[in-house]
């Protein structure tokens, strides 16, 4: 795809991505608990059920998937949780100013188990910074994994990282079991801990 192509479809989709914004979230302030590939959206439905004083916006790249999160929402009849469809970087862009991340939820990502695919894995250093540039200090992030070679890279990472802190509990504040996790014979969870605020202010 030529380059031109490609931004142009970036910019129409964050400008998409602010209209959403701008009908979803109240006056800025409010914390935000965010799932990052939310799937179906199982378990950001049911933590948004018990935590109906909790502001909770779940993104998915497939719009099957936000599509069915939607639905499940409006059944359940969640006026705190929204569901969109967009890239997790592109989110963090045009999160309004104000808007602080509280927890942080990527729950079996896909692993890109090929090295050569590695590179696309989400968990990454500078992806950390761009997380930690909208999250409070005393953030926490929630990562959840069936496949121990990434679940290492990425506890490495955060061991080392300037921005985050590793938790030494990882049990994590609340649990759903979601159609990954029922299929994951052994899964790996960690959790983080925002070391200071960088974030955004109005």
């Amino acid at each position: 795809m030529p380059r031109e192509i490609f931004d142009a479809i970036q910019a129409e989709r964050r400008a998409s991505l602010r209209s959403d914004f701008r009908a979803i979230l109240p006056a800025p302030g409010k914390p935000l608990v965010l799932e990052i590939g939310c799937g179906n959206g199982h378990f950001l439905t049911a933590y948004a059920s018990a935590h109906p004083e909790q502001l909770c916006v779940g993104i998915d790249l497939r719009l099957e998937r936000t599509d069915k999160a939607l639905r499940k929402r409006d059944r359940a009849n969640l006026s705190n949780l929204h569901f969109l469809r967009c890239d997790a970087r592109n989110f963090l862009l045009e999160l309004p100013a104000g808007c602080v991340l509280s927890d942080i939820y990527i729950l079996f990502p896909d692993p890109w188990p090929k090295k050569r695919h590695h590179k696309n894995r989400l968990i990454q250093a500078d992806f950390l910074i761009e997380l930690g540039a909208r999250a409070g200090k005393g953030s926490r992030l929630f990562f959840r994994t069936d496949y121990k070679p990434y679940f290492d890279e990425v506890r490495e990472i955060v061991a080392v990282h300037p921005e985050w802190r590793l938790l030494p509990d990882n049990t994590f504040p609340f649990e759903h079991l979601t159609i990954f996790q029922a299929r994951a014979p052994v899964y790996h969870s960690l959790a983080a801990c925002r070391t200071s605020s960088s974030a955004q202010s109005g």
